[in-house]
């Protein structure tokens, strides 16, 4: 089994400058540290790293977030085959770093081959907003919609300031608040805690925080890693939403992801429904992530999905209790 260290795995990166975040050393050992062991596959086509989350009666789910990477072989996927079987995954689900718009039918068929199936679940927001950042700002501010650029310029006049931040207890406490207003679920603070320690020193992370006066309205933590940047976690209060603190935030966000050199911004996880569906009905809903989407349509990204799971079943028995479990709800995402 061609299993690597943790610094072998970040020398294969050196390779993959592009490789989503999710497939970081930094990623694998905050897993490592909520109950998923990461196990790094490297042959001489590409490579994966494969978190692996320890179930009943000995056995595990296997899963590769935004990956593999690199040129996948058959050696390649004989390796993974045998980490699973040496980990006892029930099943092995893979969520590509493709958009569906790319025209990746011989990708497909190419997992087919290997077993694959369409998931019914994905564990990342499939569905997202990514902003363009190239050009100069005043060009990006042009692609927002007139709304948006609007409440950017009010939050500055209304006097809310940004800037880096480093208290994640009150991050969390916000993010609780946040997610009992909005309904959705949030991790522990232990958990955003090592997010940062993680991330924070090389500078692939920031959390940023918008202020009035000294009371905290809005904070979210964000990440760069190569060219491409992502919005992962937010929070914010219900106090002095008139000065639009939200909109500013993001607007320093994208300068700061500006700065480290990306050229995209991903704005992470809307509604899964088409745009048609989603530009109809977005005034009129607000479950879910639909107030979300909402808010982030404003800053003129592009609507994108990236291609459905694909799971390898070992256990075929065992894979349906585990899909009869999870129901509709499937997994949690970042």
């Amino acid at each position: 089994m061609t299993v690597v260290t943790l610094n072998g795995w970040q020398e294969f990166l050196r390779n993959f400058p592009e490789a989503h975040i999710l497939q970081s050393v930094e990623w694998g050992e905050l897993k490592s540290s909520f109950g998923w062991l990461p196990v790094r596959i490297v042959t001489n086509s590409g490579g994966a790293q494969i978190l692996f989350r320890r179930l009943l009666l000995g056995m595990t789910l296997a899963y590769i977030p935004r990956g593999p990477i690199g040129r996948l072989t058959q050696e390649f996927w004989y390796e993974v085959d045998r980490a699973c079987h040496h980990q006892r995954a029930i099943f092995l689900k893979i969520e590509l770093d493709e958009s569906e718009s790319s025209g990746n039918t011989n990708m497909l068929n190419a997992l087919n081959i290997q077993g694959f199936q369409r998931s019914p679940h994905n564990i990342q927001p499939p569905r997202t907003i990514i902003i363009d950042l190239k050009g100069r700002e005043e060009e990006i501010l042009a692609r927002m919609k007139q709304k948006c650029r609007y409440n950017i310029r009010l939050a500055e006049k209304k006097g809310v300031k940004i800037h880096a931040w480093d208290d994640l207890t009150t991050f969390h406490h916000m993010m609780m608040a946040t997610a009992n207003r909005d309904g959705f679920s949030v991790h522990s603070l232990d958990y955003y805690q090592r997010v940062y320690d993680l991330f924070h020193p090389s500078g692939a992370c920031e959390l940023l925080l918008a202020e009035f006066g000294s009371k905290p309205l809005a904070a979210i933590m964000i990440f760069a890693s190569g060219k491409r940047s992502w919005y992962m976690y937010g929070a914010s209060s219900e106090d002095e939403r008139n000065r639009m603190p939200a909109y500013l935030l993001q607007w320093e966000a994208m300068r700061w992801a500006r700065s480290k050199g990306c050229i995209a911004y991903d704005l992470w996880g809307v509604p899964d429904k088409d745009e048609g569906t989603l530009e109809t009905q977005f005034s009129e809903r607000s479950d879910g992530l639909w107030s979300v989407y909402r808010f982030k349509r404003g800053f003129g990204g592009v609507l994108t999905r990236s291609l459905q799971a694909q799971d390898k079943v070992f256990y075929p028995s065992l894979y349906k209790l585990y899909l009869w479990h999870v129901g509709g709800r499937g997994e949690s995402g970042a």
